[in-house]
């Protein structure tokens, strides 16, 4: 099982907001912000925090693949 925050990262370039901007708005920490970086397993409350900072839905800024897929 395999998540994939690609989505997430071209949300953040087409509205020139770097990745720190986004950890600061969310309050998450620096190790969550380098989990997303490493496509690993976050909590939902953290995801559920940058769709309200971003105004959007979670299948917006995350994808699952399945372990085939990788």
């Amino acid at each position: 099982m395999a998540f994939d925050y690609s989505k997430l990262w071209a949300i953040l370039k087409e509205r020139d907001m770097y990745r720190e901007e986004l950890r600061i708005s969310t309050g998450m920490s620096s190790a969550t912000l380098a989990k997303l970086g490493k496509n690993e397993i976050v909590s939902l409350e953290v995801l559920g925090r940058i769709c309200e900072v971003l105004k959007c839905d979670i299948g917006d800024i995350v994808e699952y693949k399945a372990d085939k897929e990788i």
